[in-house]
């Protein structure tokens, strides 16, 4: 069987399939897709990541397929009637959905038409690697840290792909405010350069803001490297299907201060798993919390490991998937 994919071949290879891995960005119109996989030898079906984003474009293949929803299709393109009449249209003709959360299940179920049969939840699955080749000082220094003893840093860091979903503006003139009453409290925010009008703005922003700082993007053991050193991991999302970076952060066993919304509320419990705020000065308060409260501290860290392990399972991902694409032939 060969299956065009749009996420992450492993689980589907690894059950013998052949799978052809794209990105939605690369086609202009559902009939580029439709060309894809009508060619010799043609595909048996297709698995498309965001309802919207990748999901139209699946709308004009002969071959069955199923769809992963992304976050951002469920939480904010549903808002607009346009795109929520494309992705019902997906929906109807897809074999099978799958949610990250029992929450995501549910806005779907209500803000689109009535499919929740056939919408399965999978929590993400995930394994982190740290590398060994890593070294904090330069990271921080090619990051424009420049103060000269970094490990008494407390590095707070904001993992996100530049793009206006992931809001890396948002804490920033309050974090700067506290930087400046603690000069060792810092904000170093990392991620893919997604959307190039932010990012130039992002990068202005953080010239004339004391504190806080602009790592280039790194390779995903590096990445896990620099979280596994820092003080917190932080994420200030408007919207979340569910945060690779929470989950990876529970694993290296980091600390997490999440923005208070769904998509983070459904994997951090506030003071047992991670911290929650709903707004930059509540982010601050926590932080010092985390800060002076080593009991809380070593409970979030425990309970985040135990919780990633329990509900995370790469096993149980990779067995769902394989049977939910057992049904596309």
């Amino acid at each position: 069987m060969e299956v065009g994919v749009f996420l992450s071949r492993s689980h589907i290879e690894s059950a013998g399939h052949t799978c052809e891995l794209r990105d939605a960005g690369e086609f202009q119109s559902p009939a580029d897709v439709a060309n894809l996989v009508s060619q010799n030898p043609p595909f048996e079906g297709a698995l498309a990541i965001h309802l919207f984003r990748a999901g139209r474009l699946l709308l004009d293949i002969q071959v069955p397929f199923g769809v992963i929803f992304g976050g951002t299709d469920i939480n904010e393109d549903v808002k607009v009637e346009q795109k929520r009449a494309v992705m019902e249209q997906v929906l109807l003709k897809a074999r099978f959905a799958v949610a990250f959360t029992d929450k995501l299940k549910e806005e779907a179920a209500l803000s689109l038409v009535s499919q929740s049969s056939k919408i399965y939840v999978q929590p993400q699955g995930f394994k982190t690697e740290v590398s060994k080749k890593f070294c904090w000082t330069e990271f921080l220094r090619s990051s424009g840290v420049e103060r000269e003893h970094v490990d008494e840093l407390r590095v707070f860091l904001l993992v996100c792909g530049l793009r206006r979903v992931k809001d890396p503006l948002y804490l920033l003139e309050v974090f700067s405010e506290w930087h400046c009453e603690n000069l060792l409290n810092i904000l170093v925010i990392i991620g893919p350069k997604i959307d190039p009008v932010l990012t130039v703005e992002v990068e202005a922003v953080i010239k004339r803001t004391a504190g806080v700082f602009l790592a280039q993007e790194r390779s995903q053991q590096e990445l896990h490297a620099a979280m596994k050193r820092c003080f917190a991991v932080v994420n200030s999302s408007v919207s979340e299907g569910m945060s690779a970076a929470i989950l990876e952060a529970m694993d290296l066993g980091v600390p997490v201060l999440a923005r208070d919304i769904p998509g983070n509320a459904a994997v951090v419990q506030h003071e047992i798993t991670g911290l929650l705020y709903s707004s930059p000065q509540e982010f601050v308060h926590q932080s010092q919390r985390l800060l002076s409260d080593r009991e809380l501290r070593e409970r979030v860290v425990t309970n985040g490991k135990c919780y990633v392990e329990e509900h995370h399972s790469l096993k149980q991902e990779r067995e769902t998937y394989q049977r939910l694409v057992d049904t596309l032939h």
